[in-house]
């Protein structure tokens, strides 16, 4: 609760203007074309300034290495000088979902009830644990093309949150009448179908994060109403996004705005229980960099961590 009341604080800087923060430089590495992203942010409320380096390797799992891994280096915002090391992978998949969870909190329906999950990795585990907290969840239903990892997913978060989640035989059976759909795949094709999106849902497409991949097909992103985190990085990185205006299926106007627009009511959110509220969500180096902080303080109050010196 508390990381997703700071991601919350962070949006919504970041969206007022008050965060200095580029689109991230990525490159891709190696005949496989592994992903190397760096992502640097400041932030004056709260005083924090650092970067994470983030990379992704498909190919690591057969090595028994996590696809995804991340540092992050916290800087002093009034000196420059090095405050602390953090490894990123476990904030990032805990910031992601606190930012999604945000995005239910203010788009999603108030008896929105019913979630599916399309995946069954990091994400789905983390989005779940973060989306019971601002919606009172009574059916959790999880698809992921992996029938045994999904089955074995859905028994672990059954036995954790003590949350009725199921598997599903399919992606459509998943999201059917769901009130939440979360998308936390590394597919590169759409994995929903815009015809079994009921209307009222809301969405949070987490997965794709490159210009050329996409979780949802067109037809679903041009019905629905458009949220993003970051609109210049969106019409950058987000092939959901950038391919149907590359099809010419809508202009860059289709985002209604950032979803801290809409935290503070500067950008209408929901507008009724029937229409289709989607949140694509790229995360921003500010989420790091705050969601860091956070943890420090953390560490710190409980004489935690590991202190060193570079001199």
């Amino acid at each position: 609760p508390d990381l997703i009341r700071a991601m919350a604080s962070a949006l919504t800087e970041y969206s007022a203007q008050r965060v200095a923060q580029p689109v991230r430089t990525v490159l891709e590495v190696g005949p496989d074309r592994a992903y190397f992203g760096v992502m640097p942010a400041a932030i004056d409320a709260p005083a924090a300034m650092g970067a994470k380096l983030v990379t992704v390797y498909a190919g690591n799992h057969a090595r028994g290495l996590t696809s995804h891994l991340a540092t992050i280096i916290l800087l002093d915002p009034a000196t420059g000088a090095l405050v602390a090391l953090l490894d990123g992978r476990y904030i990032t998949e805990a910031r992601t979902a606190a930012v999604s969870a945000v995005s239910v909190d203010h788009l999603a329906r108030k008896a929105a009830t019913r979630l599916a999950i399309i995946g069954s990795g990091v994400q789905a585990r983390s989005h779940l644990e973060a989306i019971r907290h601002v919606r009172p969840l009574a059916d959790v239903r999880v698809w992921s093309p992996n029938a045994a990892r999904c089955e074995a997913f859905a028994q672990a978060a059954s036995r954790e949150t003590g949350l009725p989640v199921r598997a599903s035989s399919s992606a459509a059976e998943a999201v059917a009448a769901a009130d939440i759909v979360v998308l936390v795949t590394a597919s590169p094709a759409p994995v929903i179908r815009d015809e079994d999106i009921a209307p009222g849902t809301h969405i949070c497409a987490v997965g794709a994060c490159r210009p050329t991949q996409r979780e949802m097909p067109t037809a679903l992103v041009r019905r629905a109403r458009l949220f993003v985190d970051s609109r210049a990085a969106a019409l950058v990185e987000a092939g959901d996004i950038v391919i149907p205006i590359g099809e010419g299926a809508f202009a860059a106007d289709h985002i209604v705005g950032e979803l801290g627009s809409v935290l503070p009511g500067a950008c209408e959110g929901r507008r009724n229980a029937e229409e289709v509220t989607l949140f694509k969500s790229l995360g921003m180096a500010v989420e790091d960099v705050v969601a860091a902080t956070l943890a420090v303080e953390r560490a710190e109050a409980a004489g935690l961590g590991t202190r060193f010196s570079l001199s």
